[in-house]
């Protein structure tokens, strides 16, 4: 058993409402706006959250302040809506007008009244037995991408579903790998640009070889692929050792961003396959990068790699966040991310190059960067072999493993979940690869950094300079994304059940709502008629309970399994 189970509430399954009735189908529908292009374009500014981190920067960042420092205290609970599934719940509700579309883990979606909690419609997907044994770190799903009248799912039996977001109804459904049990899954949320579904794969556990795939938002024909890992005779090509390129995975298993004013996807590949990197010597291109496409035919402009040669399972999938800040008194477009390895990087975005590193938590196996060379640099000390175990940090979760960070264009802050973790990790004798069997070759047990207790920390990090501004330290680790807010708010859930709404500025806690489980799932804000609501899905699951191992698993013991959703908002006035 992966972590211990409480009892699950009677009332696990039942929707429950604090103002208005959630239960039952009846009441009219409410009205569904066309997303287009435009609004896609100007998602900054609309009242609803259209898109995974509600805008293509990725930024999390909403400007409204009707909930703001003064008054967040008096937050209440709006509604609830319950699913009963025992696994981890990711994703950030979508909001378009007043309809709310919502995933869960397995792939269910359903569609809730935005204002109420009344229930509009609801799928739930038939899921092959094979397909499930070989997804790695929880059933998740990260939401849906809205465009036109539709809602798109990405699936974790490798499928784009396009459903009417009125009612549910499926439209088209695409599958982009047609082979279950080898491995290849989807987990992120799809993002729409320029009338095309873009999503990428996951699966460098199991030995795939990632892509990124363009599908056309009507018909869910393809029109363009590429591989994270490219064959020899492709450009970059030829840095995997013969074949092995053809299972060197790559994953691309978060949602990318997009700059549209040079109509660029930055987009994160994840790790090499296998883990013990003397099996493939070489810089493992794209691995470990971040890449960014031509969005008309995936064209790979630029990449910039944080760790060539990965042998630790740190990723460069967290979704790079985009940002205009000024650096040493010049403009600078930027993309910044808190990677994996530890390290928090800035980037031009316009040409991958490097503008400034700071490691935000214990790191020993990466250790800094060379511009000259645009490669990363790491200890050979700190690399297994086959029979060696090496000490290092961090341990494979990353200093941030997937959970977003938000940026705040009033404070310059990025607002990074932490973990601060270690490994003994050891190299094993190197077996073949098998499709659908674990391509490794490694063993780890995470350990606490040297002198720490906790696990986590919630951190804000000056974008321009790469300093610590705040943090604010747990005992678990912090595995939930952030959201900001105009109303100078920074909102965050933890594991030990509680949700939070921090000072951007200075990091106090204005506000706590203790939830009935964990929180993984992305905090999103939008507005309905004027009144500003906070929702968040609570449902404890994820990689931390599944690879904490012998040390980390205690501090979760007693979390209750099962999904909630909360929306909140401040009193109606009377």
């Amino acid at each position: 058993m992966r972590y211990t189970l409480t009892a699950l509430a009677a009332s696990l399954a039942v929707a429950l409402t604090l103002e208005l009735p959630a239960s039952g189908d009846g009441g009219a529908t409410p009205p569904y706006p066309a997303v287009t292009s435009q609004r896609l374009l100007d998602a900054a500014h609309d009242d609803g959250w259209l898109m995974y981190l509600r805008t293509y920067s990725g930024q999390g960042h909403a400007p409204f302040s009707a909930i703001n420092t003064g008054n967040v205290a008096r937050l209440r609970v709006v509604f609830t809506h319950d699913v009963s599934i025992p696994e981890g719940f990711e994703a950030p509700p979508i909001v378009n007008g007043r309809t709310m579309i919502v995933t869960t883990p397995l792939d269910r979606v359903y569609a809730l009244d935005a204002t109420n909690g009344r229930k509009l419609w609801e799928y739930d997907r038939s899921l092959p037995k094979r397909q499930l044994r070989t997804v790695c770190c929880d059933m998740v799903n990260r939401g849906v991408a809205l465009y036109g009248t539709s809602a798109y799912l990405a699936t974790l039996d490798n499928h784009v579903v396009a459903l009417d977001a009125r009612n549910g109804n499926v439209i088209w459904d695409k599958a982009v790998y047609p082979k279950p049990g080898e491995g290849y899954a989807m987990t992120l949320a799809p993002l729409v640009v320029d009338g095309m579904v873009l999503v990428g794969e996951s699966g460098g556990e199991f030995g795939i070889r990632g892509f990124i795939v363009a599908l056309d938002a009507a018909s869910g024909d393809e029109k363009w692929r590429t591989y994270t890992i490219p064959g020899p005779h492709a450009p970059n090509g030829g840095t995997y050792p013969g074949n092995s390129y053809l299972h060197g995975g790559g994953g691309a298993w978060l949602t990318g961003t997009y700059d549209a004013q040079t109509h660029t996807l930055l987009w994160g590949v994840g790790n090499p396959s296998p883990w013990l990197a003397t099996e493939r010597p070489g810089r493992n291109l794209y691995s470990d990068s971040v890449i960014a496409l031509d969005v008309a035919t995936g064209h790979v402009k630029w990449y910039f790699q944080q760790t060539p040669n990965d042998t630790w399972d740190y990723d460069a999938t967290n979704t790079p966040v985009l940002a205009d800040v000024r650096i040493a008194g010049r403009p600078r477009k930027v993309f910044y991310q808190a990677a994996r390895n530890g390290w928090f990087y800035v980037v031009d975005r316009t040409n991958g190059d490097l503008i400034g590193l700071t490691p935000f938590t214990k790191t020993t196996g990466v250790t800094g960067y060379d511009r000259r060379r645009r490669i990363g640099l790491t200890d050979a000390k700190m690399r297994p072999q086959a029979g060696k175990s090496v000490f290092t940090c961090p341990a494979f979760f990353g200093g941030d493993n997937w959970w977003p960070y938000s940026f705040d264009p009033q404070t310059g802050y990025a607002y990074v979940p932490t973990m601060k973790t270690c490994m003994m990790l050891s190299g094993l004798k190197p077996q073949p690869f098998q499709a659908g069997a674990q391509y490794v070759d490694e063993s780890f047990v995470v350990q606490h950094v040297p002198g720490m207790t906790g696990w986590g920390a919630l951190q804000a990090i000056d974008v321009a300079t790469g300093r610590r501004m705040w943090s604010f330290d747990t005992a678990q680790p912090w595995n939930d994304g952030t959201l900001t807010t105009d109303g100078g708010l920074v909102f965050s859930g933890t594991p030990d059940r509680k949700f939070y709404a921090f000072d951007a500025k200075t990091g106090k806690v204005l506000w706590t709502y203790h939830t009935r489980s964990g929180i993984i799932g992305v905090p999103v804000t939008y507005r309905v008629d004027g009144r500003q609501y906070v929702a968040v899905q609570s449902g404890w699951g994820g990689v931390s309970p599944f690879y904490g191992g012998k040390n980390m698993v205690p501090a979760f013991r007693g979390i209750p399994l099962g999904g909630r959703l909360y929306v909140f908002a401040l009193p109606k006035a009377t």
